[in-house]
This record gives structure tokens, sequence and C-alpha cells, in this order.
């Protein structure tokens, strides 16, 4: 598995090259990244989780599954915000606690998740549905928690934001039809599958659009921002294996894909937040870039020691 995931994450630094070198050309600016965003979140992402139920066959087992998964992924991230609140929280007046807390829980669990899960369980596409699950239990958590965290102000909380995003809405979707066993032509089902594809190297290009308008020493000479990249990278992902691993239950790749998506970068949308709310902004982004360039060597590695131990 080592090398499977080593060579699948190593593929995505590739992407993220592509939007660094198109910037430091002078072929793309960082002004181009909000449009760019904007297709990831309104088109790509729905794209993506449409066409994860659309490859399923529906049964009632599938579908109970789908619930469990719903249920364990949402406890494994607030368990782990208890627990970092209880050792960290009477440091929660510096900001920089806020952001470190989010970006230990808050992972790439789509764009970059679907991808890494699909490639361990090729033949099982039930794991792109857990991933697009996740994605919805995370949105749950950045809208209340998250935002509440990042600004420490209860006044920015919105339930109406965590129900009506993209994510959300187009699991409104898949999910009926994946309940009626809907199946489409091909001329619809091709189109739905490409943009799906299309989702994991566009997250990767703009990451490296905005890694080229960072500065690098900055990136790696904040020692604080190490601290979260431990507590994102390795302490959750050993966290949510101890955690699935105590359940009652033999299902193997839905307690793996629980671990493997743990082990995910921070996602972009701490980034999105601390600059919507002006709240250490580059902070946020160099715990978003760090992650993600780290995770090459921590997904394969981690995988080899807990997964397989």
């Amino acid at each position: 598995m080592f090398l499977l995931l080593f060579s699948t994450v190593s593929v995505l630094l590739i992407y993220m090259a592509i939007g660094f070198i198109l910037v430091k050309a002078g072929k793309a600016s960082l002004d181009h990244v909000k449009t760019l965003t904007g297709i990831l979140v309104y088109i790509l992402g729905p794209a993506m989780i449409l066409n994860s139920f659309l490859q399923m066959e529906f049964s009632w087992e599938a579908f109970t599954k789908l619930g469990i998964y719903f249920v364990i992924s949402l406890a494994v991230q607030l368990l782990f915000f208890l627990l970092i609140f209880l050792i960290l929280g009477r440091k929660y007046s510096d900001s920089k606690y806020r952001i470190l807390s989010v970006g230990s829980v808050l992972g790439n669990v789509g764009f970059l998740g679907m991808h890494i899960i699909s490639s361990i369980f090729p033949t099982q596409p039930i794991v792109m549905c857990y991933s697009s699950i996740n994605v919805m239990t995370m949105n749950l958590i950045v809208f209340t928690i998250g935002t509440y965290l990042i600004t420490n102000d209860k006044k920015y909380i919105s339930l109406k934001s965590a129900i009506l995003n993209p994510t959300t809405l187009s699991l409104i979707v898949a999910i009926p039809l994946f309940i009626a066993n809907v199946h489409f032509p091909t001329a619809i089902l091709q189109p739905v599958e490409l943009l799906a594809k299309m989702s994991t190297p566009f997250c990767m290009i703009i990451l490296g659009m905005r890694l080229a308008n960072s500065s690098l020493k900055a990136l790696f000479t904040r020692g604080f921002v190490y601290a979260t990249c431990f507590l994102k990278l390795v302490a959750f992902p050993v966290f949510a294996f101890f955690l699935v691993k105590l359940l009652p239950m033999d299902d193997n790749v839905l307690k793996t894909t629980i671990v493997v998506l743990a082990m995910t970068p921070s996602g972009a949308i701490i980034e999105s937040l601390a600059e919507l709310h002006d709240t250490q902004q580059d902070f946020a982004a160099n715990v978003v870039l760090l992650t993600t360039i780290l995770c090459v060597i921590t997904i394969p590695l981690m995988s080899m020691l807990i997964i397989n131990s």
C-alpha cells in the first residue's frame, strides 16, 4: 500500500507544480484563483458528488452503510475537536490556537480524499460515496464550530450555510437518484464523470497558484504551523484509527476509509474562512499549503504504520 499511495499522492504534487509554474511564468495570476475556485466549488465539486452516487447500484445494505458512515465520520471529527479543546481551550484568546484547532480536523476529504481512497479500493464504488458523505459532515462542522472558532463570535454560526451549500445541495439531488436507482444514458453520465475527474487536478492547480504567491521562507520556517501539521497528518489519523478499531463491526472498507480520509491535508475552506473574517489569513494559508505538501510523505507512511498494523 505504501508504494500505491506514494505514487498516487505524488501525482498531486505534479498538478500543484503546474499551477505554481503558470504563475511564476506570468501566464496566470492570483486574480484568476477566485474564478477557478468558483468553477471548482460550484461545478466540479457537485459533479464529483453526483458521479459518486451514479456509479453505485442501490441496495438497502449500501444505504445503511452510508448512514452509519455519516454518524461515525461526524463523531470522529467532533470528538477530536473536543480533545483539542480540552488541551488548548484556555489558549483560545490567541487566534492562532483557534486556527490550529480547525486546521487539525477539517481536511480535504473530497477533492483529494476521494482520489486517494478510490485508488485503494478501485472496485468499491461505495468509498466515493463515503467521501461525499464525509464532505457533508465536515461542512456541518465548518459553518458551526469552525466558523465560531475562527471568528470567536457565535453570531457567525450559520445553520443555513451548513445546509445550503453546493455539497449538501448536491447530496440532496444525488441521494434520491441513488435510492430510485435511476440509470441515466451514457450521454449524461460521461460528461458528469469527466467533470468529476477534473476536480482533483483543478484543486491542486489552484493550490499551486496560491503557493506561487506565498513566501516559501515563511511557509517552511513558521514553527507553529508544524504543530498543526502534526495534529492533522499524524495525531488525527491515529485518533481515528483507534476509535474505529473499537467499533463492533467487521466492515474493513468503511473503517479504512474513515482513517485514510482523516490523513488528508487541511481543507482550503479554512483559508477561505480566515480571509472572509480577517483572522490569521497568512497562518491559515500556510497550514493548508504545508499540510498538502507534507501529505505526500505522511499519507503513505501513516497508512503503512497504522492501517497495516
